[in-house]
């Protein structure tokens, strides 16, 4: 079975000190069926605390996928299983990845800039993107990974340990490990601790509201600004990510805005103009956006990288359309990296990477103008 991590198995990762960390022990026992012989449930098993019984099989009421399972199915997301007629979480406890990252990496240009925050991910994810940059944990069940015994008591207690401001729930989707996430925020918090939700917002509404009172921050992908797209790319919809950005604002959670640009996906200019001109209607101009670059990967490997001169179009229209912030994303080198205050255009933070060479921000504002610049600073 999986052991605790301890400080002596957390030592051990070469990367740490570069401020990324890859845990890896051995897999989980025989994981093929939820039920052992003696009908026992998984180790790491969660009641889910949305679901309803229905005459056709239980229904999941976490995201908008909505799966109904009968006995012993598992749903979209891999990660829940009806037993008994009841939902069950299988990662709960169980992360497969842990890494100490920089903040600015979810990236969160806007969130206590060069603090450290400790990232954690457990397998599976309710939507199906060809792009996935993270498919061998995304798109497999928690059962088919590699994992650590830790439970939520003990994820603050790493954080602290290591120096992290905050706990980020990433890399796979936060939203398949609810309860896991609900959880451990609910302790973090408590112990002075932040949590940041990087996901791609497909939520229904209620566990998202409940969610939030413990969240500080999210990075939200939002994927698109076309339906069709978001069905034959990504296997979901456009509205409830945007309801999600609505519902983030209103609890008062710090948000960012994630949006990949893919060759012959989402690189639609019109489109790209479309979504901005909604993210500033709807009071998200002060909200950073990213712009970020595909990197041909697992179903996509036969497109190109987005043309450097797509993003620099797309940050262009961004900016006259009103929103304040605007970012390139995996460019090495690229200016757009920069926050530039909105009054007086002077680099307010200068980063190369993911590291900060100048911070211009005294007291939230503009070190020249005296300009706010919005964000958790």
């Amino acid at each position: 079975m999986g052991k605790k991590i301890n400080k002596r198995d957390f030592l051990k990762c070469s990367a740490l000190a570069s401020g990324a960390c890859f845990l890896g022990l051995n897999k989980l026992q025989a994981a093929t069926h939820f039920i052992n012989g003696k009908e026992e449930l998984w180790k790491w098993s969660k009641l889910s605390r949305y679901f309803i019984e229905t005459p056709r099989g239980s229904k999941c009421l976490i995201c908008p996928n909505e799966c109904t399972l009968k006995e012993n199915e598992v749903g979209d997301c891999r990660s829940r299983v009806n037993y008994q007629g009841k939902i069950y979480s299988i990662g709960y406890g169980n992360p497969c990845s842990l890494h100490v990252d920089p903040i600015e990496k979810k990236p969160l240009y806007h969130f206590l800039p060069e603090s450290k925050s400790f990232s954690l991910a457990v397998a599976g994810c309710n939507l199906a993107c060809l792009n996935c940059q993270n498919w061998q944990i995304s798109q497999v069940s928690p059962k088919d990974t590699r994992n650590y015994d830790l439970m939520p008591n003990d994820v603050y207690k790493q954080a602290a340990h290591y120096n992290c401001k905050s706990i980020a729930y990433t890399y796979s989707e936060p939203i398949a490990f609810y309860e896991y996430f609900l959880d451990s925020s609910k302790i973090a918090r408590a112990n002075g601790i932040k949590n940041v939700m990087v996901s791609a917002g497909y939520i229904n509404e209620k566990p998202l509201r409940e969610v939030a009172q413990y969240v500080d921050a999210a990075n939200i992908d939002l994927k698109s600004f076309d339906d069709e797209i978001y069905a034959r790319l990504n296997a979901g919809g456009l509205e409830p990510v945007l309801n999600t950005l609505k519902i983030l604002k209103d609890e008062g959670v710090w948000l960012e805005i994630t949006n990949l640009i893919v060759p012959e996906w989402t690189d639609d200019l019109n489109m790209i103009q479309k979504m901005c001109k909604w993210l500033y209607q709807n009071g998200f101009e002060n909200n950073p956006l990213h712009f970020s670059r595909f990197t041909p990967l697992y179903k996509l490997t036969h497109l190109p990288s987005t043309p450097v001169s797509v993003l620099n179009e797309a940050r262009n229209i961004a900016l006259n359309e009103g929103l304040k912030y605007v970012y390139i994303g995996n460019v090495p080198g690229s200016n757009a990296q920069n926050t530039y205050c909105p009054s007086c255009n002077e680099i307010v933070i200068e980063r190369k990477g993911y590291r900060i060479t100048q911070n211009n921000i005294v007291n939230n504002t503009c070190k020249k103008c005296n300009s706010a610049i919005a964000g958790v600073w």
